[in-house]
């Protein structure tokens, strides 16, 4: 089988690649990235998987209709998973372009292609952004419920999605859509919640918590680790519904002032390393999403223990300084 897999230089995909490359056979993985700020291929490197003879590199854009077309004539992939994507939410506040261009622009180049050459599987790797922002009252967001995007990176993501979904209903190209929860795990890049506190505390720095009087702290999250979604991807890959879209939740829901006083504890820190900082602009104020869909496919957790996790996580970048201090 042969796998296209975008964006495979990131956190998430480097992590589906590495995952894949260990735990399936008779499996060959092409990664095509642009090696942008958050996925320079450092993630590969230290995880020395450039060296398998069954991983092949492009260094490309998916808004390349030339490059892209020429992959999937080239390689011929039975699934190609897009993972590709502008993901930091502070940034589609200020740079909106990028978001728009590889989001959207860039999943309909990989469409097209897809379509042409009648590729077997094309996999969307989604978000639980795309539903908006839930007070605690909401119940969890079931698949079928409507999407309202608030920030630009959701909007894009969620445009992407109906491209997918268009390009099953009107041309047959089988396609399934994640929507996962916020991933965290090793290889996470220092911009990010976790990773950001974490490599700040390691060098004794404060770390930013958004913070009013109206909301001191309280936004809602959850919590997914990283290799399960992997492995949850992978399985809907192998069992899921062609034309469906399922969530992938962590099951750990957590406020951001429990992540952060979790986060000092790890380092005998209290309220003294805080930052208190303004809110973002449209800052959603919880995300909730329900997986019986995926739990119905016989999906089990190895990593829903979040208070046990999040220690190894801050050890894991206690131990790898040589791998994110060159990226801050």
């Amino acid at each position: 089988m042969k796998i296209l897999v975008t964006g495979g230089c990131g956190f998430i995909g480097s992590n589906f690649i590495k995952y894949i490359l260990s735990e399936v056979e008779d499996v060959k993985v092409i990664n095509l990235d642009k090696k942008t700020y958050a996925g320079r291929g450092e993630n590969l490197k230290h995880m020395g998987i450039e060296i398998s003879e069954r991983y092949e590199f492009v260094n490309g854009d998916i808004c390349d209709e030339k490059l892209v077309q020429d992959v999937f004539s080239g390689f011929r992939p039975d699934i190609v998973f897009n993972f590709a994507a502008e993901s930091h939410v502070d940034r589609s506040i200020d740079t909106r372009t990028p978001f728009v261009t590889t989001n959207i622009l860039g999943t309909h180049v990989l469409l097209e292609a897809a379509i042409r050459n009648k590729t077997s599987l094309f996999f969307q790797i989604s978000t639980d952004e795309v539903y908006g922002s839930l007070s605690n009252e909401d119940k969890s967001c079931l698949e079928i419920d409507a999407k309202h995007p608030r920030s630009t990176y959701s909007a894009t993501k969620s445009a992407a999605e109906d491209l997918v979904l268009a390009a099953f209903e009107t041309h047959g190209l089988p396609v399934i859509i994640s929507r996962s929860a916020n991933n965290y795990g090793d290889y996470q890049y220092p911009e990010k919640l976790l990773p950001l506190f974490i490599t700040n505390l390691i060098d004794k720095r404060k770390v930013p918590l958004m913070w009013s009087e109206e909301n001191p702290g309280l936004n809602i999250r959850d919590w997914l680790h990283v290799e399960d979604n992997c492995r949850a991807i992978w399985l809907l890959a192998k069992k899921g519904s062609i034309g469906e879209v399922y969530n992938i939740p962590g099951g750990n829901e957590r406020t951001n002032i429990w992540m952060t006083k979790t986060i000092l504890s790890c380092f005998g820190y209290g309220k003294e390393m805080i930052e208190l900082v303004s809110h973002r602009k449209g800052h959603d104020f919880r995300y909730s999403i329900d997986g019986t869909k995926l739990k119905n496919l016989g999906f089990c957790y190895l990593h829903s223990d979040l208070e046990k996790e999040l220690p190894q996580v801050v050890q894991w970048y206690r131990d790898n300084e040589n791998w994110w201090r060159p990226l801050k």
